[in-house]
């Protein structure tokens, strides 16, 4: 059961008429009339940002069935807007390390991290997860009947059978739009991305229809009393994927790996917390960093012979590098690694001067023998570091200052990147993305930016959308250790619990986020929403 908290309204699209193809929601001025008829305007009063431009009109079901006819792929298809919720309040790292009796820095060099988002009991999955898509379709000026597809990476499971998309459906409901492909897909931190290259394959197939795929990636990461709480944290993401976009998949581009590892899983299912092999766990990230790059590497040099050239491929053919971030220190080591297989698959390395220099007694080295190695780690993480601040770094801010969100991680690397870069830096280039889940699955792809960065270009309109990240990071609330302590062990407590009502209160929430309101004694969620 979902429901609106006092004066706040929805602002649906239209009904469905015969016509299939994406438009913009017809919305009259946000008077309080209109308030109260069940419509208010994008943004207004809120702390949503800058309104953005309506998104691309070139969707439509006669394209569609045009692609189908010919048997070509619809141009361009990648991401055309991406929208991201996180917790409104956080907890220093530093204070943390204070509280829980550590030495100074474990949590912030050591970890690279600087704060951690939280959720309180009465957020959950499903509350996450409706707050960000009906942001991404307010802000969007959609219409929900311009979504054929949607789809849910997550691995916060609370229900066993019942997936997150059927809640998400409850949003679909004024429109009369039930015809909405796409289910929940579950690996660890790998959901998201599954669920990314699903919603691509979609609108390349023909059961394409010329509507909008929405990807939606939630988790609340939190773990027990103990060295790994630090890295938790929380957030979901949702992103609409179709063609001419300004974030488009390069396709042939991807190199994936799948093994059998207990690294990290949680096979207690009355609990939220995982069993965690923490050296395991970065071993085998760094081995799927591998042999995912391996792959990935031997598709692009084989595209290049195709057209002929021959240059191998390596770390200066991507302008950006975005990782999953289970911790921000994980991944400038993820930056080194790459250097070492670019090290060791060169023919001949200048070990004289330059990006090698020194790194000749490494020559020799197979990869799968350096995995503890310290003295690899530490020479290729120096060697490495000036690729590290110009490509990977600017994409960690919201996973320095959020936490590790499991499978929105990356693509919070990627909003991150893109709300600090300009329009004119990214045109036309390769951003490489390294996806990972326990268990484990992973994948390198690859995103190409496009040419265009003209004033209300789709890629502008984009950054836009995303520029206020910084400011909604100020925005949120500090919480001492000791409180958020006391939130985590209520939300253990009682995150199981049926005829209850979560502790917490939507005062402490950002405007428009969805919360439990109350679990039944059917163990039925009934959620509402905070005013905007």
């Amino acid at each position: 059961m979902l429901r609106l908290v006092g004066r706040a309204a929805r602002c649906w699209g239209a009904r469905r008429g015969p016509a299939r193809a994406p438009r913009v929601s017809q919305c009259p001025a946000a008077t309080p009339q209109a308030r109260t008829q069940g419509c208010w305007r994008v943004g207004e009063g809120t702390a949503t940002g800058p309104l953005p431009l309506p998104l691309p009109r070139s969707l439509s079901s006669t394209a569609a069935a045009a692609a189908a006819g010919t048997g070509t792929w619809p141009k361009d298809v990648g991401i055309l807007a991406l929208e991201v919720y996180f917790p409104a309040q956080y907890v220093e790292q530093a204070e943390l390390e204070r509280y829980d009796g550590v030495e100074a820095g474990k949590y912030t060099r050591g970890l690279g991290q600087q704060q951690m988002g939280f959720c309180a009991a009465h957020e959950d999955i499903n509350s996450l997860c409706l707050t960000v898509v009906q942001r991404l379709v307010e802000r969007g000026r959609l219409s929900w009947d311009a979504i054929g597809r949607l789809e849910v990476g997550t691995e916060t499971v609370i229900d066993k059978s019942k997936a997150v998309k059927t809640v998400l459906m409850e949003l679909f409901r004024d429109s009369g739009n039930s015809d909405v492909e796409g289910i929940d897909t579950t690996n660890a931190c790998y959901g998201g991305t599954a669920s990314l290259f699903n919603a691509a394959a979609w609108v390349e197939s023909s059961a394409w229809d010329g509507r909008y795929a929405v990807v939606v990636c939630g988790d609340i990461a939190v773990y027990a009393t103990g060295n790994a709480r630090p890295t938790g944290g929380a957030g979901a993401i949702a992103m609409l994927v179709g063609p001419n976009a300004p974030l488009v998949l390069e396709r042939g581009l991807r190199g994936t790996h799948m093994e059998h590892a207990y690294d990290f899983y949680k096979p207690d299912l009355a609990s939220e917390y995982p069993v965690v092999d923490g050296p395991l766990s970065i071993q085998c990230y760094l081995r799927a960093l591998d042999r995912c790059y391996a792959v990935y590497r031997r598709k692009a040099e084989s595209q290049r012979q195709q057209a002929g050239i021959q240059r191998p491929f390596t770390l200066d053919d991507f302008k950006f590098l975005i990782f999953h971030t289970p911790f921000c220190k994980l991944v400038q080591k993820s930056v080194g690694r790459l250097l070492l297989n670019d090290f060791l698959a060169a023919p001949n390395p200048d070990t004289s001067g330059g990006l090698y220099k020194g790194l000749q007694p490494f020559r020799g080295m197979k990869l799968e023998d350096t995995y503890t190695s310290k003295e690899v780690e530490k020479a290729f993480q120096a060697a490495s570091q000036e690729i590290f601040n110009q490509k990977t770094k600017p994409s960690l801010l919201l996973s320095s200052r959020n936490g590790n969100m499991y499978t929105p991680s990356m693509y919070g690397c990627l909003a991150s990147l893109l709300a600090q870069c300009s329009a004119q830096d990214l045109a036309g280039s390769r951003i490489g993305a390294f996806s990972y889940g326990s268990g484990l699955a992973a994948s390198m792809f690859s995103l190409r930016v496009s040419q265009d960065a003209s004033p209300g270009s789709p890629l502008d309109q984009l950054l836009s959308s995303l520029a206020d990240l910084p400011t909604r990071l100020d925005a949120r609330k500090r919480v001492a250790p000791q409180d958020f302590a006391e939130i985590m062990k209520r939300r253990e407590e009682t995150h199981h619990l049926a005829n209850h009502t979560p502790h917490g209160s939507h005062k402490d929430l950002f405007p428009g986020t969805w919360y439990l309101e109350r679990v039944d004694d059917k163990y039925r969620r009934q959620y509402a929403r905070k005013p905007l």
